[in-house]
């Protein structure tokens, strides 16, 4: 086991923070259901009244979008705990590292092939 490998102990802790992401996720996501749906046209309300329902259900959604696709992340990073593939680059196949994915439990790529992506 080199460095950057995951001890049992961390594999354990970081498996329970992606339960707890994916809980708390689910829950945004149920909350935030309801003000995403169309703005009703017939509704009798003001024209900039309307605008601003309009402009929050747009909000709302975009928010929603970014919590689907770390969802996603996450269960995407459980399966791959379930198989043992967890705490790899799904890149280079280098470990990942505790103190990264300690701060995103659900990264899929090491440092450097994230920033190799993101140039």
């Amino acid at each position: 086991m080199t460095a950057l490998e995951l001890t049992p102990e961390q594999l354990a802790e970081l498996r329970h923070d992606l339960a707890a992401d994916r809980l708390r996720l689910e829950d945004s996501l149920q909350l935030t259901k309801e003000g995403s749906k169309p703005v009703d046209l017939d509704t009798p309300i003001g024209r900039l009244s309307r605008m601003d329902a309009m402009q929050q259900q747009e909000m709302i959604k975009a928010s929603r979008s970014k919590l689907e696709a770390k969802l996603r992340q996450v269960h995407a990073s459980l399966d791959a705990h379930r198989k043992g593939d967890y705490g790899y680059c799904r890149s280079c196949s280098e470990p990942i590292g505790y103190p990264r994915l300690k701060a995103r439990p659900e990264a899929p790529f090491c440092l450097s092939c994230q920033d190799a992506r993101t140039r």
